[in-house]
């Protein structure tokens, strides 16, 4: 027992782990780079479309003089980018983050190199000629493009190809958003879609890398600064927090429904996909012309909504216009990103809430309320909390902001089966699930399920006993051959195994004649084993590589101590179900309480005999589940 527990580990990772972590340290700062290209490209396609220079200038399409022609240019944007997409690689369009999640569960992280070029050349020119997005969606699938390459490139298992890749995604995000905590969190919560060392080391040293070189490149100081919040928080800030989660998961669900239902109404046109983004940039042309602030990715506006500088106008337009071009031009399948336009569209909803409460200002209430929506829209509230803190640097706000995305998420899960991320794979006849848990094989030693009961040959059995058996079994029909036992172990004087025969084996050795003949000869003489200290989860991988349903069981001493069947691992997984469906009672208290008639009983009599009850009440049950089981079975024979 001692040797096979010293085998089980908290973690199954190894030593690769570190050279998975160099490559993806390398990944961080090519992330960082190409976040840093990214901006450099919309500022120049910016410049380009709206004011007919070539520079890198920072600016906003909102001060252009186009006049009335600017309706065109977001027009003209998503004709090239529906013939990039047609004749490049479809891949380019969409936000990115979808792409991402389909390409790490159900493609192995493998990743067309071409769309690591393509995807933020689309993308600029997209948020370029005014399209209402961000640039973080399509940094993270041009980044996740480069760690998935790079992991094509190189003899790594797919499992390290995809941690490649999330860790070149994570890293684009940081380097886009100067937030290296929220990216790693990001990856845990939506990419890797599991919680081990082998990937989490080397998607948090990606990160940290790119945040390094993103303050070389781009500055330290946080993307949207905002004046720190030192009030202490009273428990009216933190109804109101309740009050804008619940807000941001209502705003969160009607947009992620009204994305789908224009993606949707972009499916029926009976015109070609690649001519989509241009139809949706009709749209953009018009609200650009209604209120210019809704054009580009619109950090300027986020920036004014965290300090109070806003109109009831800029409200107004963000809430009504931004979200209404954002969603039809999302809906047609464009290139460019989620994260701004849902900080822009929840920071509206903050301020105009935050009007009526107290005790922080309205920019206070913009930040708790956009990271909410945030929460809500891709279920990432941990992602979203801290979001919060590494874009303003206004770590006064963590407990709203907590409770806010907290609320967000559970109401958000509650009204909408998938989140904005995971309904286009649905549509696709893809399925994910994003709960996290520990596997109940895990948790489950095969000696707890493996039968003891068994019926066993000796070594030096011959094929008149398969002949006896076989003439028993059709002597008591059906029943019999229902019987759960499928192989049969022959064993020596001291209990050691020395070969097995499956039911088939016994079959024809029964059928063969030669009674004399030893039956060892028909059987396999070195068999497959298990121990019963191994997890269920060992015993189903060691099933699947052989191929093989059923397992002798032996201890240390190579001794016969059961057999392990593939409809055993499935008790594990009804425990696990019964804790979840099962509703009863552990403690019952008596009243009047501490009383009972012939004399007192104290609270610690009451407890411990309820724990007593209770651990009788198991044991009662396991002990004629066991009898109920080796009654139907032939006694271990030899």
């Amino acid at each position: 027992m001692s040797l096979a527990m010293d085998r089980l580990r908290d973690y199954s990772v190894d030593a690769r782990v570190l050279y998975v972590s160099l490559l993806a340290a390398a990944l961080g700062a090519v992330s960082s780079v190409l976040a840093w290209v990214l901006i450099e490209l919309i500022n120049l396609a910016t410049n380009a479309f709206y004011y007919q220079r070539f520079s890198f200038a920072a600016v906003d399409p909102v001060g252009h003089h186009m006049g009335w022609w600017a309706v065109l240019v977001p027009v003209i944007g998503g004709l090239i980018v529906g013939l990039i997409a047609r004749y490049g690689s479809p891949r380019v369009r969409g936000h990115g983050m979808p792409e991402a999640v389909e390409v790490i569960v159900f493609n192995g992280g493998r990743v067309q190199p071409r769309v690591a070029i393509l995807k933020p050349l689309a993308t600029a020119i997209s948020i370029g000629s005014g399209g209402p997005f961000g640039a973080e969606g399509p940094v993270i699938m041009t980044g996740g493009a480069i760690g998935s390459l790079l992991g094509q490139l190189l003899p790594v298992t797919d499992a390290e190809r995809t941690v490649l890749m999330v860790s070149g995604a994570s890293a684009g995000m940081a380097a886009a958003f100067n937030c290296p905590m929220s990216a790693t969190l990001l990856a845990v919560e939506l990419l890797l879609f599991e919680w081990k060392p082998r990937s989490l080391v080397p998607v948090a040293i990606a990160c940290v890398t790119a945040g390094a070189i993103r303050h070389l490149l781009l500055g330290a100081e946080p993307i949207f600064g905002m004046q720190p919040t030192t009030v202490v928080m009273h428990h009216a800030a933190m109804i109101g927090a309740l009050l804008i989660g619940v807000l941001a998961a209502l705003l969160a669900t009607g947009l992620s429904r009204a994305i789908h239902f224009f993606e949707t109404s972009f499916e029926r046109l009976p015109i070609h996909w690649m001519w989509w983004p241009a139809l949706g940039g009709v749209v953009i042309g018009v609200g650009g012309l209604i209120f210019p602030p809704a054009l580009g990715v619109g950090y300027g506006v986020i920036r004014q909504l965290l300090n109070d500088q806003v109109t009831w106008e800029l409200l107004v337009g963000v809430l009504l216009v931004k979200s209404t071009i954002w969603v039809v031009s999302l809906g047609s399948e464009t290139a460019g990103g989620i994260f701004a336009p849902l900080l822009m569209i929840g920071g509206a909803m903050g301020v105009v809430v935050g009007h009526w409460l107290s005790p922080i200002s309205q920019g206070a209430w913009a930040a708790v309320a956009m990271t909410a929506v945030v929460s809500a829209a891709l279920g990432t509230p941990l992602t979203a909390a801290v979001f919060a803190v590494e874009l303003t640097h206004n770590g006064g706000l963590m407990l709203p902001v907590l409770l806010a995305c907290v609320t967000a998420y559970a109401i958000s899960v509650l009204l909408q089966p998938r989140s904005m991320l995971t309904e286009g794979l649905s549509r696709k006849g893809l399925h994910l699930s994003r709960e996290y848990g520990v596997d109940p094989l895990e948790t489950v030693m095969v000696r707890e399920v493996m039968h003891t009961s068994l019926f066993a040959l000796a070594e030096d059995a011959t094929r008149q006993d398969a002949m006896d058996w076989l003439a028993r079994m059709n002597q008591r029909g059906g029943e019999a051959w229902s019987h759960w036992q499928r192989i049969f172990p022959l064993v020596g004087r001291d209990n050691r195994m020395k070969a097995i025969l499956t039911r088939g084996q016994m079959i024809t050795a029964a059928e063969a004649g030669g009674p004399s003949i030893p039956l060892i000869d028909s059987g396999v003489q070195k068999p497959a084993v298990i121990g019963p200290w191994e997890t269920l989860r060992s015993a189903a991988e060691k099933m699947s590589e052989s191929k093989l349903r059923s397992f002798p069981v032996v201890n240390d001493g190579e001794e016969l101590v059961g057999i392990l069947n593939i409809e055993d691992l499935l008790e594990a997984r009804g425990k696990a179900n019964l804790r979840e469906r099962e509703r009863h009672r552990v403690l019952r208290l008596r009243w009047p309480f501490g009383h009972r008639q012939g004399g007192a009983l104290s609270v610690d009599h009451l407890v411990d005999r309820a724990f007593e009850s209770a651990h009788r009440a198991s044991q009662t049950a396991g002990n004629i589940a066991t009898e109920e089981a080796d009654a139907t079975a032939p006694q271990l024979e030899r």
